[in-house]
């Protein structure tokens, strides 16, 4: 099996174990996973808080869930799929100017920066991470030579890339994702995991 293909067998099982984890947790109103609080908080706060948000607001929220959890497993796949693919050529130091786009080191020298001079806890010790997406498939376009071995083709990459690029604003900036919009993410799912067909 493919690197690619051991990628996109551990995201699709991480989505399906995951979908199986929300659906016990609901239907017995338990918590299996600690989100690195005590599940006492967590169900203070939802019962506290929670509640003095708008119905309306909640029944928002609650259907863009799985949108979100839907992008952020796609997210994490695409930026495995391209840091496992870069070590494997380049070895543990492959984040450098001559693999990855000059401006973009840059840029995300400046994001780690702002981090550390707004006191927070930093987000990952991987620079890939402080990419954001559009970067990624500037990313996989620098080093197509590579990606050519798992991708099908150059310009059906950038097109799904746009695409979910497109999509992830909605998702990332907490605005509703329209019926139609919902479907065009689902397509696009797909569309990115026959590129490695």
């Amino acid at each position: 099996m493919s690197f690619g293909e051991r990628v996109k067998s551990f995201g699709m099982t991480n989505m399906l174990i995951e979908n199986d984890l929300d659906g016990i947790e609901n239907r017995f109103d338990i918590s299996l996973r600690e989100n690195g609080e005590p599940t006492s908080t967590a169900k203070e706060i939802e019962e506290t808080y929670f509640p003095q948000f708008e119905e309306a607001l909640r029944k928002e929220a609650d259907y863009m869930a799985k949108n979100y959890q839907l992008f952020y497993c796609l997210e994490k796949t695409i930026r495995n799929q391209i840091s496992g693919m870069l070590e494997d050529t380049h070895g543990e130091k492959w984040w450098n100017d001559k693999v990855i786009p000059q401006h973009i080191v840059g840029e995300v020298k400046k994001r780690i920066q702002r981090e550390r001079e707004a006191g927070i806890t930093p987000r990952s010790m991987e620079p890939l991470d402080y990419t954001n997406f559009g970067e990624l498939g500037e990313i996989i376009k620098r080093n197509w030579s590579l990606f050519a071995s798992v991708f099908s083709n150059v310009k059906a990459v950038e097109k799904v890339m746009f695409n979910l690029n497109t999509l992830r604003n909605p998702i990332a900036h907490c605005s509703m994702l329209a019926e139609d919009e919902k479907l065009r993410l689902e397509i696009s799912l797909r569309d990115w995991f026959r590129l490695g067909e």
